[in-house]
């Protein structure tokens, strides 16, 4: 039997699981799940997966999802207003 994890690791290194896959520039908020776009503001804490390592080994395979902080002024071209 073998497993599928999946992982968001934030700028500092932090590692945290997560239940799916992610895609390379998604929008996700701090637990790692996709935002809605547009969004509503730009006040807000988001991260955009600038990378994806995945590791295959005996037991399963793991997926390194990589997050980059986006800025209030990035975050401005995914509003409403923008």
């Amino acid at each position: 039997m073998t497993t599928d994890e999946y992982f968001i690791v934030f700028p500092e290194g932090d590692v945290q699981e997560i239940g799916g896959r992610l895609s390379i520039n998604d929008v996700v908020d701090i637990n790692g799940r996709p935002l809605a776009l547009p969004l509503p503001t730009n006040r807000m804490i988001a991260f955009r997966v600038s990378r994806i390592r995945v590791s295959e080994n005996r037991g399963g395979k793991e997926t390194l999802h990589y997050l980059d902080l986006l800025s209030a002024r990035e975050l401005l071209a995914y509003t409403e207003n923008s």
